[in-house]
């Protein structure tokens, strides 16, 4: 049985969330349907997204550094743009741990973590081709 011992572990660590994000609602009051991580468009500063937009929620994500990549962090993002409803996200940043923090981490066995931050936005102009996005991807599972 030793044999499918890193088999299995190795299962076990592609089947963890090694990203997490958080949303913290601009405006709780707001209720917006849920859409789908497909439709959610990232941008990398404001003035890429070039239509009047409603400013959802914050988004914090984080993730150790051994286990993640910036990939990852966004994927983790949209995710949780689209459970707020969202249908887009500016990215404000994503942090990597210094070369020597992820050598300390390894040392002391606590690890590092990378973490990012995004806006999520409301694009009012985008939303026939969210749905749609999301109605193709509804179809295909």
């Amino acid at each position: 049985m030793k044999p499918h011992l890193p088999l299995c572990a190795s299962a076990a660590v592609l089947l963890c969330a090694c990203v997490s994000t958080n949303a913290a609602l601009i405006d709780p009051t707001v209720h917006l349907a849920r859409t789908c991580p497909s439709a959610i468009k990232l941008y990398t500063t404001p003035d890429k997204v070039g239509r009047p937009y409603r400013e959802v929620a914050l988004l914090n994500a984080k993730g150790e550094s051994n286990w993640s990549n910036e990939e990852d962090m966004i994927e983790s993002m949209r995710d949780k743009a689209a459970e707020v409803g969202a249908n887009g996200i500016i990215l404000s940043r994503i942090d990597e741990p210094s070369a020597l923090t992820k050598v300390i981490g390894q040392v002391a066995k606590t690890g590092s973590q990378r973490k990012g931050n995004a806006l999520a936005i409301y694009i009012p102009a985008d939303s026939a081709n969210t749905a749609g996005v999301c109605a193709t991807v509804a179809s295909k599972k």
